[in-house]
């Protein structure tokens, strides 16, 4: 038996090629023809797919990178229809934790202590029941970073870990990751909805409903992070002044830049944003970004920068918002992201012969 959900995706889909290669309608052509075959809800559909329904733009440094990705990763070359009823940027961003399904998932928690006496949360999903890798010596190995406040627990996170599931790999996450350049053991990297400028996120954010809607929500998560560590970071910080911070902007003022020692804020932000270091990637890495994502505005997207590194990728769609990427009907599943995801870490894996020697 097909699930439902199944069903709905498939109609979209079906639906929206039908629209895009039969019926020929401008953005404010008629529907009164599409009324009478299809429905009213399908004629609203039509407005709605020719105005936000388009092929994502992938740039690469490299051909052989782009090739890979065409060959390997059919969905970059896709059509992606954003969910007609929550396309808009915000309420993707805001509707995906609480929308789509939280796959059952239960981790082996490892702690590692590091040398400066601080220690390091790291999650494993073992996938011990892996068919297509039982020994495993030899099961592949997916490491995920959440983002800001992110945590295993995040509705994107466990779709992945399901998504890797399936693949017969093993997965890990944590919140750190060493820089070893070649030396490392990566085989690729897969970035989502990266912030590449943090001034221009945070001044993104800073904007009246953005600020209302994300900005002030993020801020209280961190604060609680720190209120959690009171007892022991009261000691070297006003904390009291860090509570009072309304905007991110104002925490990492008051807090974060301190903490690790930066003489201000502005050359935290400079240091932590992913635009200045994208010349010294020298591991396959593809990036998606929407190109409304209020966290990271377009014009900030590096675009010229990554057509200078034969081993970046980027992949932008018109819609998404910020690790939303919501598609079909009802998305209680799988989205693009996660297509993007799992199609990706089984060419990098399964296929990663064809990235040798981007470079040349």
């Amino acid at each position: 038996m097909i699930s439902l959900d199944f069903n709905f995706n498939i109609l979209t889909r079906d639906l929206s090629h039908y629209l895009e290669n039969q019926v020929k309608v401008g953005l404010f052509g008629s529907g009164v023809g599409l009324s009478l075959v299809l429905g009213f809800s399908a004629a609203y559909t039509c407005y709605y797919l020719i105005s936000v329904a388009k092929k994502p733009q992938l740039v690469s440094g490299g051909k052989k990178f782009y090739h890979f990705l065409k060959e390997q990763c059919p969905v970059v070359s896709e059509t992606y229809y954003p969910t007609f009823w929550c396309w808009e940027s915000r309420i993707q961003t805001l509707l995906r934790p609480f929308v789509t399904a939280k796959p059952g998932v239960v981790y082996r928690n490892e702690l590692i202590k590091a040398a400066d006496g601080g220690q390091i949360s790291v999650d494993w999903f073992d996938n011990d029941d892996s068919l297509a890798f039982p020994d495993p010596a030899t099961r592949p190995t997916v490491l995920l970073l959440p983002g800001l406040t992110g945590t295993s627990r995040e509705s994107y996170i466990l779709h992945m870990v399901q998504q890797s599931r399936d693949l017969g790999y093993r997965m890990m996450l944590a919140n750190y990751l060493g820089r070893k350049g070649r030396e490392t053991c990566l085989k690729g990297v897969i970035v989502f909805s990266a912030g590449w400028d943090v001034f221009e996120c945070s001044a993104s954010l800073e904007k009246p409903l953005d600020r209302f809607l994300f900005n002030s929500y993020l801020t209280s998560c961190l604060q609680a992070s720190v209120h959690r560590h009171r007892p022991v970071l009261e000691q070297c910080y006003d904390i009291d002044h860090v509570m009072k911070a309304k905007t991110i902007r104002e925490f990492d003022e008051r807090f974060t830049s301190i903490m690790f020692g930066y003489p201000t804020n502005d050359d935290y932000y400079r240091d932590a944003s992913p635009v200045h270091k994208l010349e010294s990637v020298q591991v396959p890495m593809l990036c998606l970004n929407a190109a409304d994502d209020v966290f990271s505005p377009s014009h900030a997207i590096p675009v010229e920068a990554v057509k200078q590194n034969p081993h970046l990728a980027l992949l932008i769609t018109c819609h998404g918002g910020h690790i939303g990427f919501l598609e079909g009907l009802w998305p209680r599943q799988s989205t693009y992201m996660d297509r993007v995801f799992k199609q990706y870490a089984k060419a990098v894996i399964e296929q990663g012969g064809g990235l040798n020697d981007l470079s040349l």
